[in-house]
């Protein structure tokens, strides 16, 4: 059987300024609102066409939504998942491996809470990046393949490869989803190394502008959090804004044969924006407020823990993919001090809101339609350096998953008694992909999608893991 490709026709466009004359339309139309918006909608200044829509066959599946938890950095497997009691001092560190609620399979001390939950996870104890570089190592992560260059220096095109996020989001709206919400957040950044260098892959990619995440660009847990723009401006009922709607319209069929790709950017955020900004579901889904004060305790009042939480409403709100990045920037770098690091400031934040999440999605009965996945750039060096610090270390990293039928449980794949390589079961980005397309009822092994040049790629190269399901 052929692959099917899902669209064609797509091919990477340079952005440019948006021109004189489109700004004084907008400004005519009175349309202030949406044009903040699109800044915050579009958050790369990119341009592309537009992906043509095409039918994606789905098998039936128990999973509807992914929340991808990304410590941006690289949290220390050693530990964390997969800690070595009986290598030397010098690579074993100073946490103990405690026991969990399932024989066999025990994990960090730092980490009392999720002992409870091992019977929901699968621990990935082998996978394996390809690049070291904090950028390119996200984005191999992300996108199963490697960058063509393995740096930090580097920012999204829109020849990018696209990111398991970008996509599902393709995917979902290939499919027919037409939420009031994008069908791809981040809260509450995106991954980076710094904010002058991000991580390419998470955006729209080959795919263009419509693909975009919706990143929150806030921190949810500030006392008057609101997203920017997510609502009508003071005085501006829904009936002018759509009368103006109608007229930016009429506009732009007048205009229809402009290719300034600007102007197709545009257009796509205009709708994009139009439907968040008159959307009370869209609204509803962002305001914490309606959260009671134990669950926003329980998920914590840190940064991580309400962008948990807002992970879980958007999942209620039916948001097929969204990433909790765990930063800013790359947090999880224990070069220095990795294990006072990991005690007194990285851990206790992370463990509260990924236990919190477990156990809520649980209670709410929505943990078997969503998959939880915890990841990173790459591991840390077995070897603990002079600066009482963990370095990069690609070769073997340990991933967890949760939910969305993985069977939980289980720690897959064994690495030798320093973590450092597999020894058994190695296993990729790549492979984690496909096994997640896979659980949402996609095959990879026969869809493919056009990248810049109308080349068809398949959406994973990887190979399902059998175990998780």
């Amino acid at each position: 059987m052929s692959p099917k490709t899902l669209s064609s026709s797509l091919s990477p466009v340079t952005s440019g300024p948006h021109t004189k004359r489109r700004r004084s339309f907008l400004k005519a139309a009175s349309l202030g609102t949406m044009t903040a918006m699109m800044s915050n909608l579009s958050q790369s200044v990119f341009a592309a066409n537009n992906a043509n829509r095409a039918p994606v066959k789905r098998k039936p599946s128990k999973a509807k939504s992914v929340i991808m938890i990304f410590n941006c950095g690289g949290p220390s497997h050693l530990d964390l998942w997969d800690m070595k009691p009986n290598a030397g001092s010098d690579v074993r560190g100073e946490f103990r491996p405690v026991s969990t609620n399932v024989a066999g399979i025990k994990i960090s001390e730092l980490m009392p809470s999720l002992t409870k939950h091992v019977d929901k996870l699968a621990i990935l104890r082998t996978i394996k990046v390809t690049q070291g570089n904090h950028n390119s190592g996200m984005y191999c992560a992300i996108t199963g393949k490697p960058y063509p260059i393995d740096s930090t220096l580097i920012n999204p095109s829109r020849t990018d490869v696209p990111s398991f996020g970008t996509m599902i989001n393709w995917l979902s709206m290939n499919h027919g989803y037409s939420g009031d919400l994008p069908a791809y957040v981040i809260t509450p950044k995106p991954h980076c190394d710094s904010f002058k260098y991000i991580t390419p892959g998470q955006f729209g990619a080959c795919f263009g502008p419509k693909y975009d995440p919706f990143v929150v660009n806030a921190n949810p847990n500030d006392k008057n959090f609101k997203v920017a723009n997510l609502g009508l401006t003071t005085g501006l009922s829904n009936e002018r804004i759509q009368s103006r709607d109608s007229l930016l319209t009429k506009f732009d069929q007048i205009g229809a044969s402009l290719t300034d790709p600007s102007i197709i950017d545009m257009n796509v955020n205009n709708r994009r924006a139009m439907s968040m900004i008159s959307s009370n579901k869209a609204q509803e889904a962002f305001d914490l407020s309606q959260e009671s004060q134990k669950i926003r305790d329980r998920y914590g009042r840190h940064e991580w823990g309400q962008s948990h939480l807002l992970a879980r409403r958007l999942v209620e709100a039916g948001v097929p993919f969204i990433s909790t990045v765990n930063g800013p920037s790359i947090t999880w770098d224990t070069h220095k001090d990795n294990f006072a690091s990991m005690k007194n400031r990285l851990v206790p934040p992370m463990e509260q809101a990924y236990s919190a999440l477990l156990e809520d999605l649980d209670d709410r009965g929505l943990l078997d339609e969503t998959i939880v996945i915890w990841m990173s750039d790459f591991g840390r060096t077995p070897k603990i350096n002079k600066d009482v610090g963990r370095d990069h270390w690609p070769p073997c990293n340990s991933w967890v998953m949760a939910g969305g039928g993985v069977k939980g449980g289980q720690a897959i794949g064994e690495s030798d008694s320093q973590a450092a390589y597999a020894k058994s079961r190695p296993l990729t980005p790549a492979d984690v992909h496909a096994s997640i397309y896979d659980l949402l009822g996609y095959d990879s092994t026969q869809l493919t999608y056009p990248d810049g040049n109308g080349r068809p790629n398949f959406i994973s190269e990887g190979k399902v893991i059998s175990e998780l399901s």
